[in-house]
This record gives C-alpha cells, structure tokens and sequence, in this order.
C-alpha cells in the first residue's frame, strides 16, 4: 500500500513540478517528492444514501467535503459518476475544474444535469433536471484538493417514482394525529355524557319538586 502511495505521490509531484520547469525551483520540487506520504491525507465526502425524486421533477444531489489543506476556486476537482441499476456499465456523468462545469453529453444526460455547488464553501453538488424512471441508479461524487487526493466517495442510490411515498415522518404524524383526533373524540363524548347526566338529574329534582308541591295542596 505504502509503494502505490509512493507512485501516486511521485506522479502527482511531477505533474506539480512540469509547471515550474522553467524556475530554479524545480529541482527543489522534485527532491520535496520524497515528503509526499507525510504530506497526503484525506478527504471527507458526506452525501445522502438513498435520495426518493418524482417523475418530471428536478433533484439535488447534495455532495458536501472538508479538507486539511487550503481550499481554492483552482485546486478542487469534481466529478460524478453513474452507475445504472442494471449490468450496463457505469459512465462519468460530470466533470468541474478550474471554476469551469463539464456537462455530459450522452443522450440519457445532455441537458438534465446543472452545477449546483460553491467550491469555496465545499460544496460540490449537482441538480438533475426532469428525472425520469431511466435515471434510477447509484451516483458517485469524487473530490479532489491537491495534495488531498485520498479518501472516501459518497454515493447516492436514487429512486424516481410516480407519486411521492409516504415517509417515515409523514407516518408518524398521520399516527399522532390520528391518536389525538381518537382522544378528543372520547373527550367529547365524556363531555357530553356528563352534561346529559346532568342536566337529567336537574330535570328529575324538578319533577320531584313539582310533584311535591302538587302533594302538599291536596
């Protein structure tokens, strides 16, 4: 594992270096290589797992990084890739660098997909635009930040349905709401059984009454 980070240090390095070939630096730049293992860490990438979209309507596909090194409009590179839910092989679907956003042009993707993210605020997301049921698959966000050029890819299962589902959240409200229009319900009832009640007692002591007093005449 150590050598295949040394050559993908080594790679990175020269490709750093060919662009001060011209400054006395570059001799310096090659030898500094050999701190690159050191030097190289990670990239965090946080996506959703699955995302749910209705059929015709637009999606984001929020991708989100943090890296240790500085962060610029030129040293971050994008890309996505798709991977259908059938055996076809997946495909790269968007390609950002240098504050420039690449567009697929495959016939499946051309014009359904826009740049939606802000490099400086680490955000590399992208909106599909009137998804259809052809869109169903897995979608790959890769980052990269120079020297940062290891770590995580975030995937995104998407569904496109015809309806929206009912979620979680909106079962449970459902539920909730349910229980409490059951309880006012019963309280209702109690209510009115009690003022039946009532009101049945008061009409039985004036009738009482009355004929008490139709008793005392005679």
């Amino acid at each position: 594992m150590l050598l295949n980070y040394n050559l993908l240090c080594s790679l990175l390095y020269w490709q750093t270096c060919k662009t001060t070939v011209r400054s006395h630096r570059f001799k310096q730049c090659l030898w500094n290589r050999s701190s690159c293992v050191r030097d190289v860490t990670g990239i965090e990438i946080r996506t959703e797992k699955e995302m749910e979209a209705v059929n015709g309507t637009d999606v984001k596909l929020s991708c989100t990084f943090s890296s240790t090194h500085p962060v610029t409009p030129h040293s971050v590179t994008v890309s996505w890739n798709f991977q259908p839910l059938n055996s076809k092989p997946g495909e790269s679907l968007f390609y950002y660098q240098d504050e420039t956003p690449h567009p697929p042009t495959s016939p499946q993707f051309k014009g359904h997909v826009l740049w939606s993210g802000d490099i400086m605020r680490k955000d590399a997301s992208i909106t599909l635009k009137n998804v259809n049921p052809t869109f169903n698959g897995t979608y790959s966000c890769h980052v990269r930040n120079l020297p940062d050029v290891l770590g995580n890819i975030g995937e995104i299962n998407l569904r496109v349905v015809n309806k929206v589902s009912l979620s979680e959240i909106s079962f449970l409200a459902i539920v909730v709401g349910g229980a409490c229009g059951v309880i006012l319900l019963i309280l209702t009832i109690f209510v009115a059984v009690k003022f039946y009640k009532k009101r049945r007692r008061e009409n039985d002591i004036e009738l009482h009454e009355h004929d008490f007093k139709d008793s005392t005449v005679w």
